[in-house]
Order: structure tokens, then sequence, then C-alpha cells
């Protein structure tokens, strides 16, 4: 296969995924299942290769947030259970059934369109419910059992399984764990009030943060996410081995005289005689706008600001800092080179956002390079 590293890609670094799986294991510790989050693409890093990658390590299940993609796991041939943790559209509940998916309930009416679909498929399904702890989004809302949960307890039968119960943290990454054990607090009032049907019960809290933060809150099994794929997941949080590096290569040097200007608005001006590379990626790559005049390159291990704003395919640095560039030399924009590093965190932070989106938003033009244990 020929080399995809031409202009721009981001390589993948499986074996520090694999480690990073492990470490969330070694935080719940034995007899807590995992359930690697690969909704989004997988994090944006290519769903098709990461359950590649997950399957010989058996995770309990596997977390989507939409029927498409749920489909996609049975299309790749995924045998084990499948979560879609996300509130569903009206017309989405018998192409879950039919894919043998499990839905996460989080209102009575959704209740009533999935007992529809099994009557009308006559495929037996199971269920978990959202139980709204204080997240506010979706899910039947904890302090209200009384009234809700005895209609989902009459559900449960042969052809409708109620099987797992669980609820979204919406501080687990601040520094203070109380509003997470509140949620759980109020998840156990709810199934005390509303008792589980059957002994293999599924109950499920933690994200990344939660299971880093207050692991002994594990429950039946976690949900990590961001963590695995070498994101931090919250303050005072243990940093992850970084997964994903972003890179570019240089396609144009020039000899900036000065008062010379750069990119659309003209925001920059050599203030005397600089030299600058254009590099092959912009925001139509998923490389933030925002970094303009803000950001950095690394370049022969030396940090380039970036000058001017980011266009939607090229980005220029000043290569004041570096001497020997050339055409076709390789810039980081995520990643090490030299000793220095740029992270996720440090774009998101400059860009005024999260790892999450930076990771979620490059682009499927770039080619996804998978790395394992240092080989393309």
């Amino acid at each position: 296969m020929s080399d995809r590293r031409t202009r721009a890609w981001i390589e993948v670094d499986a074996a520090a995924l694999r480690r990073n799986l492990g470490r969330v294991r070694d935080a719940v510790g034995e007899g807590v299942g995992v359930i690697p989050m690969v909704k989004a693409d997988a994090y944006g890093l290519g769903i098709d290769r990461m359950v590649g990658l997950m399957e010989p390590e058996s995770p309990r299940a596997y977390g989507v947030a939409t029927v498409e993609e749920g489909r996609r796991l049975r299309e790749l041939g995924v045998e084990r259970e499948v979560l879609v943790v996300a509130p569903v559209p009206p017309g989405s509940y018998q192409d879950a059934v039919e894919s043998g998916l499990t839905l996460c309930i989080s209102h009575l009416e959704g209740l009533r369109r999935l007992e529809e679909a099994v009557r009308r498929t006559s495929i037996a399904a199971d269920f978990h419910v959202e139980v709204d702890t204080g997240m506010g989004r979706a899910g039947f809302d904890w302090r209200d059992a009384a009234t809700w949960g005895p209609v989902v307890g009459a559900a449960h039968g042969d052809r409708i399984r109620w099987t797992g119960c669980f609820t979204h943290l919406y501080s687990a990454d601040g520094a203070d764990p109380a509003p997470t054990r509140l949620q759980e607090r109020r998840l156990r009032d709810t199934l005390r009030a509303v008792p589980a049907p059957t002994e293999d019960f599924l109950v499920h809290v933690l994200n990344s943060a939660g299971a880093l933060r207050v692991p002994e809150l594990g429950a039946g099994a976690v949900r990590p996410g961001i963590f695995l794929y070498g994101g931090v997941a919250g303050e005072g949080l243990p940093a992850p081995d970084p997964v994903v590096t972003l890179r570019a290569r240089v396609v144009h040097v020039r000899e900036a005289p000065p008062g010379s200007t750069v990119g659309y608005g003209a925001t920059h001006a050599a203030r005397g005689w600089e030299r600058w590379a254009t590099l092959g990626i912009g925001y139509g790559d998923g490389l933030p706008r925002a970094l303009g005049n803000r950001g950095h390159a690394l370049l022969k291990g030396r940090r380039c600001p970036m000058v001017g704003r980011v266009s939607m395919d090229v980005t220029v640095v000043n290569l004041s800092n570096v001497g020997g560039v050339e055409l076709g030399d390789v810039a980081t924009l995520v990643g090490e080179d030299g000793g220095d590093r740029i992270t996720l965190e440090e774009v998101a932070g400059l860009a005024g956002t999260i790892n999450y989106e930076i990771l979620t938003g490059l682009s499927r033009r770039l080619p996804r390079v998978w790395m394992d244990d240092g080989a393309a």
C-alpha cells in the first residue's frame, strides 16, 4: 500500500490506546466491566480499526450514540452487546431492534415505541433505562421514580427485557468529586424505589473522569471515552499515553521582506525579514481557525508560531526559530517532535474549546495512519 502521509495526516498509536484501556481497568479493578465509547467514529479516529483493536480486549459492550453507529458495528461482525446511549428519533426503533442493539430508554413514549417495534418484528429486545440525576438533557427524573418505575417494571418480560440502568455525569471532569457522588447516590435511591428485575442487571455510572477520580463507584461497568483516545479526562487527573499525532508537510517556503502580509485580512505583517513555511493543513482538515496568530507547529523540534489566519487548506508558520526547513519537511501540530510536545489540551485551550471537539473535528480528508508498536 502506498504511503498515505503525503499532505497532512493523523497517526494513531494503537499500543498507547491499549495501554490506556489497561489503565482504566486497573483503576476500577476486577469485576467491573468496560464499555468503550466508540461514538462519533471512535472520537474521529475510525470505528472500523478501533473495533479490530478492542475486540481482543473483550470489552463488556460498546457504547454508541446513534442506531446507525450501532448498525455499523454489526456490519463489522461485532456480536457482543451494543448500547445506544443517546435518545433516538421516533423512526429508529425498528432498525435498532432488527440490528440487535440495546436502546437506552429515557421516556415512556420511547418505551412504547420499543414495544411496538418488538411486536412488529417479532424480535426480542433488551433495553437500559437512563435516569436523569442532574444532567437535565434526557432521562427519567430520579425524583419521579414512583411514577415511571412501575410502568417500566411492568414492561419487562420475555420479549422486552429491562437489563440495565445508568446516568450521565455532569461534572466528573471537575476537581470536586461531590457532584459525582451525589448523582451516584441519586441513582442508588432510584434503584431502591424501582428494584432491578434480574440478578444480572447492569448498572453503569462512570465515564473516563469518573473512573479515574472515584473508581470505587464503578458499579457493574464504566464507560471510558476521551481517556482511551489520549485526551486528559479532567482537572487534576493523570494524563493518558498520547494516542494521536497530527502532522502536515511543508508545501511552500518563502522569504518575506519587512511589511509583507500573510493570509486573509492581512492580520500579520513581517516586522523585519522573516522566513515563512506554508503547511498543507487548514480548517477544512479540522485545524481550528482560532489558532491563527496564536498556535504553533513543531519543525525540527522547534516551536514555530502560526502567522496570519488559518485558511481552509493551508496554514503559515514563521521559521525564525529554526533553520534548514525545506519543501516536504514534516510539521507536527499535535504530538511530539524533538523533545517538545503540543498536546490536545494546549490546542483546545488556544481555540477556546475542549479536547473532545478537537479530536472529533478532525476531518475525513485526513488519512488515519494506524501505528502498531511504532510501525505503520
